[in-house]
């Protein structure tokens, strides 16, 4: 276990964080679960679980608090909030930071390392993104349908020893990881599949396989996909075809997987709106990129996410 990294908190304990904290919990991290509805239910049962390829794994005992004063001052801090709780991040996360601590984002989107880096300091952040299917079952529980991948890199430069440290303390864990020259990129690269298979979820109300299996839904899919790859391409960013042909084809076997978006918006939960297509809209608008279709599923997102608040 790298040194640098002995003391984690994982802010966010929902399908992500309970997934990729107990992992590193069970290759011997000290890691600490921020948790506010599940904490009794938790800390009732004293174990998180973990469901896949027909296993269940339980972490126990699991170290969850109530507040970040419990916690303390970390080496790391994993952020997998929903980009939509952003705004708690002066109250969450300074009790957590001590001289050194370095802050992880997994979170979908974009716009979310600029937030950190503003209120914390550009030099702790570095960026991740999760490939990853998973689902919170109930409180303190995951079934993940596709273990995937993290990819990982630097905020605003190339990846470092710390990087790399981290990297092999994911890999220690047992999860597939990668480090990347520019996390821009590779945060374009995650929007390929999450802007078409998340809001088409939703304006649809199905689950991933209905969009691959429904010509029309499954052209549309492909169609806002090379958008994507144009956006990005027009950034500086290429993303050749065979990464869309992959993103898509890894899709069918998961079966009636229903992206986070989508379990958010069926649980009467704020969706991660502007993260994922307000956001990568205005910065493709901004770049001289064309991408009718994702401005009117952005303009179909918000229109769902504005008669729930009516």
């Amino acid at each position: 276990m790298p040194s640098a990294f002995q003391k984690i908190a994982i802010v966010g304990s929902g399908a992500i964080g309970l997934y990729y904290g107990a992992k590193l919990a069970f290759a011997g991290a000290d890691v600490r679960f921020l948790m506010r509805g599940d904490l009794a239910a938790v800390r009732a049962r004293g174990s998180i679980r973990l469901q896949g390829e027909g296993t269940t794994v339980e972490l126990r005992p699991a170290a969850v608090f109530g507040t970040p004063d419990e916690i303390g001052p970390v080496d790391l801090v994993i952020v997998t909030l929903k980009t939509t709780a952003n705004g708690e991040f002066p109250r969450l996360l300074p009790p957590l930071l001590g001289p050194r601590t370095a802050i992880l984002t997994l979170q979908n989107g974009l716009g979310s390392d600029e937030h950190l880096a503003a209120l914390f300091g550009a030099e702790r952040v570095m960026g991740g993104l999760a490939f990853i299917a998973t689902n919170r079952t109930g409180p303190g529980e995951v079934v993940c349908f596709h273990p995937g991948s993290v990819t990982l890199g630097e905020f605003g430069r190339p990846p470092a020893g710390r990087t790399r440290a981290l990297a092999a303390l994911f890999e220690a864990a047992g999860v597939k990881t990668s480090v990347v020259e520019n996390l821009f990129a590779a945060r374009w690269r995650k929007l390929v599949w999450n802007i078409p298979f998340n809001g088409l979820a939703v304006v649809h109300r199905c689950a991933t396989d209905r969009l691959c299996v429904d010509p029309a839904l499954a052209a549309e899919v492909r169609a806002l996909m090379r958008e994507v790859q144009a956006a990005a391409g027009r950034l500086g960013f290429a993303i050749p075809d065979e990464f869309l042909r992959q993103q898509y084809d890894v899709t069918p076997p998961m079966g009636a997987y229903r992206p986070s978006s989508l379990v958010d918006f069926l649980a009467g939960r704020e969706v991660e709106v502007e993260a994922i297509w307000g956001e990568p809209l205005r910065r493709a608008r901004a770049a001289g990129a064309e991408a009718p279709r994702l401005e009117k599923l952005y303009g179909e997102l918000k229109g769902l996410a504005a008669q729930r608040g009516a």
